[in-house]
């Protein structure tokens, strides 16, 4: 499966492992730093490409429709991850911040959806 076509926890479970526990908080900043630089490092000639493919509103249309996608089946996953943490009663900071990425990406959802939206009115006000 090509990486665009999967979300960001099946990418990182690819790469980094599914089941990984990382005990160390060094440990915790090496593996996102890592993220960080594979993700740009394959996103090097990424502006270009969705500069020259993107050149009228529906052509965003549907990049941006496939990121909702991506995005809300990962919010409802880290739903489940949240739900998991409050029914072990999990420690409250952790529950508190799982809280907020949930919360967040339901934000992104909202506003992925408004810009789709958009694509279209300004497409038919167009004409």
């Amino acid at each position: 499966m090509p990486l665009a076509r999967r979300s960001l926890i099946e990418a990182a479970a690819a790469r980094f492992g599914r089941r990984r526990a990382y005990t160390d908080t060094t440990m915790v900043d090496a593996l996102l730093t890592e993220q960080t630089e594979t993700v740009y490092t394959g996103a090097v000639d990424h502006a270009a490409l969705a500069t020259e493919k993107n050149s009228d509103v529906l052509a965003v249309q549907p990049g941006v429709l496939d990121v909702r996608g991506r995005v809300l089946a990962d919010v409802l996953y880290l739903e489940g991850v949240l739900a998991g943490a409050r029914n072990r009663r999990l420690a409250p900071d952790l529950i508190e911040r799982l809280e907020d990425v949930v919360d967040h990406g339901h934000e992104l959802t909202v506003l992925l959806a408004a810009t789709v939206r958009t694509t279209a009115a300004v497409h038919t006000a167009g004409r």
